[in-house]
């Protein structure tokens, strides 16, 4: 199963930045006389009820999409590292304001945080990344700060800091390895909620603001004709179960090897 993930990972990630060099209809271009044309070969998604390609705006919303989901992923992922690090390092009074902070931010549902935050602002790529990923950083900073308390009571640690060593040199050259299997596996599982929360706000008509697209934002033009044209939502929803579902995969795989690593040991 994760070799077939890793496929169409592969396949869906070449499709949306290469896919426009083979497949050259325009995302954008308006055609009255092919209104809702349902799935053919001169179409293989059918049409919207604009006359736009379908494929062809898969293929360009597929970059916002995947973009803010690794993006927001990746930063989300860092900022739990560093933030999980140092609360399980320095302790004390900075773990105390670790645990509020964090209660803070996991007191309020995800959702309607980021509605709040998305309400005050004009979306965009970057606005996105930037609120996603604020939103996004709890469950792996409390990962790592689980594990870094363990790394801590290490003798080596106490010893490093007895002959005062850099602090930057032990998180960096110590901490770093040790903790790269919880982040990477934090990380694969964040990339598949990153691009579901993107679809929702997009979805509902929060997130990419046309003419910019994204696959969330397809998936919304899409509800008004699902009764007649059901491949406008088909097509961009089938793309967002395949991502997420084979990044949720390779996490699953990815913990379980590294579990029994840890077993071995």
């Amino acid at each position: 199963m994760p070799k077939l993930s890793f496929f169409l990972l592969f396949f869906i990630f070449f499709l949306t930045f290469f896919g426009e060099y083979f497949y050259t209809l325009s995302p954008y271009e308006l055609d009255p006389h092919s209104i809702l044309f349902s799935p053919s070969l001169q179409h293989p998604f059918g049409t919207d009820r604009l006359g736009r390609d379908i494929l062809a705006r898969v293929i360009e919303g597929g970059k916002v999409s995947l973009v803010i989901g690794i993006a927001s992923a990746l930063i989300a992922s860092l900022i739990g590292l560093i933030y999980g690090v140092m609360a399980g390092y320095f302790r004390g009074y900075f773990d105390k304001i670790f645990v509020i902070v964090v209660d803070l931010f996991l007191t309020f549902p995800t959702l309607f945080l980021l509605l709040a935050l998305v309400g005050y602002v004009d979306a965009s790529v970057f606005i996105l990344i930037a609120i996603i990923s604020i939103t996004g950083w709890m469950s792996t900073a409390r990962l790592i700060r689980s594990d870094s308390y363990k790394i801590t009571k290490q003798p080596f640690i106490k010893i490093l800091n007895i002959a005062k060593v850099s602090k930057t040199k032990i998180f960096f050259k110590y901490y770093a390895p040790l903790l790269a299997p919880i982040f990477l596996v934090s990380f694969t599982f964040g990339i598949g909620g990153a691009i579901l929360t993107e679809s929702s706000l997009s979805f509902l008509g929060l997130g990419i603001v046309p003419p910019q697209m994204s696959w969330g934002t397809i998936l919304n033009g899409g509800k008004e004709v699902i009764e007649i044209a059901w491949w406008v939502s088909f097509f961009p929803g089938l793309m967002i179960f395949l991502v997420t579902f084979c990044f949720m995969n390779i996490a699953s795989y990815l913990q379980e090897l590294f579990n029994q690593k840890e077993v071995q040991q």
